[in-house]
């Protein structure tokens, strides 16, 4: 990256670390707190629950957390998310020392884990813009950097580290979190602060969170662009309900082959979000972002008609690359065209938007299958996203892309030529 300013780069550096050690740390607690809630009861509705509870902050109060956001300093809120999560994972190993945890306990830890993640995440949304001043190819760029590190660290290293510790008790991945909720808080803190337009505090946060709302569904682009990942989790989750009874059934993998097929899609998520500024470049981000979409698809349905497990691998390979690749293009273009003061409301909702969507896909995944076939699911995901494709494809067109870029443009060479003073709140 060669942003316009020293400050930047070191800024972003200190971001991207703070991230990478933070998914290191939720991939730890993704693997660990499942089995710790399995040493705990048997009852599958009782683990759903705590799997969950993480949700639930999105769907109860997304919109509104975006409002706060939006509001709030967002260095600070940050690194006070960030902190407050790892005194609640602190707190949460003592009670295993003590042996103390329970169900009610782990799904309250996983509730208020899951509301650090929405004001975290929204906050880093909205401040990234503000770092870069805006540009679209080092949003593109730092998004491409931070996807993948996310990649890495939840998808590869964070799952076989947690369950590892957790062999050493059931206290260490906690704490180990923990720590990295530490570390990514201090990091996060030695950013420099970035002013912002403040919106009215004398709107009500009910009004404030409608209005932005209310601009997503309005602008047709980003609307878009929200469409996207609500669209494609209802397709992935009614896939992902049956995945693992499609691999046994139908191509005969055991438990190990099934966690290697993951480990394909996680490698093509990775690749994606590699070439993804690559594909913006030669082809247009809205161009890119109706590729991905049809590739994505058409892998589904690839997937659907695997003959063997290398097929089935395969396609998920390229779904996962569609997927790495858009979650680079579609975030970089919104933070590069939404208004300073509202991109933690549109932030939230786009976010909200497919949270929503993913317990639809996997009600419609669970009786697809036991109405009709295993493969049902498949199939009926893969026609959704291309189906979809045509939609969103007259939504996200490079024409109105390259409008809504020029129509923001004035703001960010202001944005560029104001550097922001570095200091501490």
């Amino acid at each position: 990256m060669k942003p316009q300013s020293g400050k930047s780069t070191a800024g972003f550096g200190r971001l991207w670390a703070a991230q990478t050690t933070s998914s290191l740390g939720d991939g730890v607690t993704h693997a660990a707190l499942p089995l710790l809630a399995l040493t705990l009861t048997r009852d599958p509705m009782t683990l759903a629950a705590v799997t969950a509870a993480g949700t639930l902050p999105w769907l109860l109060f997304g919109v509104l957390g975006g409002a706060l956001v939006d509001r709030w300093d967002r260095r600070r809120t940050m690194w006070v998310t960030d902190a407050a999560r790892a005194v609640l994972l602190g707190a949460a190993a003592a009670a295993a020392v003590l042996d103390v945890l329970s169900i009610p306990l782990l799904a309250a830890v996983a509730f208020l884990l899951g509301v650090g993640g929405l004001f975290f995440d929204t906050a880093a949304t909205a401040y990234l813009p503000d770092l870069l001043h805006r540009d679209p190819a080092l949003l593109e760029r730092a998004n491409s950097r931070l996807r993948g590190a996310q990649t890495a660290m939840s998808g590869f290293a964070g799952p076989p580290a947690g369950s590892a510790l957790l062999t050493l008790g059931r206290a260490f991945p906690l704490l180990a979190d923990a720590v990295s909720f530490l570390v990514s808080a201090l990091l996060v803190r030695s950013l420099p602060a970035m002013p912002r337009p403040a919106p009215d505090v004398r709107e009500s946060l009910l009004r404030q969170a409608r209005a932005g709302a209310s601009y997503v569904f309005r602008n047709r682009l980003l609307l878009g662009l929200a469409l996207r990942p609500a669209v494609g989790n209802i397709a992935f989750l009614a896939v992902e309900t049956v995945l693992a009874l499609f691999a046994h059934e139908r191509l005969g993998i055991d438990t190990y082959g099934f966690g290697l097929l993951l480990t394909a899609e996680a490698t093509g998520g990775l690749l994606g979000a590699g070439i993804a500024s690559f594909l913006g470049r030669r082809l247009g981000t809205g161009t890119a972002l109706t590729c991905t979409a049809a590739a994505e698809g058409l892998a589904i349905l690839g997937l659907a008609a695997a003959p063997n497990a290398y097929v089935a691998g395969l396609a998920l390979a390229v779904c996962g690359a569609g997927m790495g690749a858009t979650m680079v293009l579609g975030p970089s273009l919104r933070q590069a065209i939404v208004p300073a003061h509202l991109m933690g409301r549109v932030a939230s909702t786009s976010r909200m938007l497919a949270m929503c969507a993913a317990p639809v896909g996997a009600v419609l995944g669970g009786w697809l299958a036991t109405a009709y076939d295993v493969r049902a699911p498949l199939y009926a995901a893969g026609a959704l996203l291309l189906s979809m494709t045509a939609v969103t494809a007259s939504m996200t067109t490079n024409r109105r892309v390259e409008a809504a870029l020029r129509a923001v443009a004035p703001d960010r060479r202001e944005d560029a030529a104001r550097e922001p003073a570095a200091g501490r709140s």
